[in-house]
C-alpha cells in the first residue's frame, strides 16, 4: 500500500519517522512530507503558531504538492492530530484514495463531501481536548453521510498524541494496540 503519512503541529519528529519505519516494515511504501520547511517544535503552542503562520491554504497546498505525484496510484492518506487534518482533507478530495488513517485528529468537512464507501480508521484518546466527545460524535455522523465506511477506536486516559514517545502524552500500551489495529486496517485494504 503506498501511505502519505503527515506529522503533527510538532513537525516532521523522530517519532513521524519512527512510525513510518514501522509501516515500512510491515511491506507499505511510506512518504512523510515535510509541510513545516525542517522546523520543530518542543511545544504545541510553537507548533499552532508556525501552522497558523503559514495558514490553512498554504499547508494543503504543501500537502497536494507532495501527494500528487503519487496519487495515481491510489494513496492510503494517514497523519498525526494536525496532520489528519491534513489527511482527511486530501482523502475526501481525491477520488482514487484507497483509504485514510487518523492518529489523534480530524477536521471539519465541506457540507457537499461525497466519497463512496471509503475505509476510514480514527485512533483518538478518551478523553482528549481536541477531539471532544459531542465533536467525535458530529464527525463520525458527517463521515457516514458523506458515504465513508468509519471505524472509531478510543483510548482511555491516554493523552493526545500517546503515539509519539518523544512527548508526555506517550502511552506505550495504546501506542502499541493502535499499531496493531492500524496494521490489520491497512492490511485489508
Amino acid at each position: 500500500m503506498d501511505i502519505m503519512l503527515f506529522h503533527s503541529a510538532y513537525g516532521l519528529r523522530p517519532a513521524v519517522r519512527e512510525a513510518a519505519g514501522r509501516l515500512r516494515a510491515a511491506g507499505h511504501e511510506v512518504r512523510t512530507p515535510d509541510l513545516f520547511g525542517g522546523r520543530t517544535f518542543d511545544t504545541v503552542e510553537e507548533g499552532v503558531e508556525c501552522s497558523d503562520a503559514l495558514g490553512k491554504d498554504e499547508l494543503l497546498k504543501r500537502a497536494v504538492l507532495a501527494a500528487a505525484p503519487y496519487s495515481e496510484r491510489g494513496l492510503v492518506y494517514a497523519g498525526f492530530s494536525l496532520g489528519a487534518s491534513v489527511a482527511q482533507t486530501l482523502a475526501l478530495g481525491d477520488v482514487r484514495a484507497r483509504g485514510l488513517l487518523l492518529l489523534h485528529g480530524t477536521s471539519d468537512l465541506a457540507p457537499d463531501a461525497r466519497v463512496d464507501g471509503l475505509p476510514v480508521q480514527l485512533h483518538v484518546a478518551e478523553p482528549d481536548p481536541f477531539e471532544t466527545d459531542d465533536w467525535l460524535s458530529a464527525w463520525y455522523l458527517q463521515m457516514g453521510r458523506a458515504g465513508a465506511d468509519v471505524e472509531v477506536y478510543r483510548y482511555a486516559g491516554a493523552g493526545h498524541l500517546y503515539t509519539d514517545p518523544g512527548l508526555p502524552d506517550y502511552d506505550e500500551e495504546a501506542a502499541e494496540a493502535t499499531w496493531r489495529v492500524a496494521l490489520g486496517f491497512l492490511e485489508g485494504l
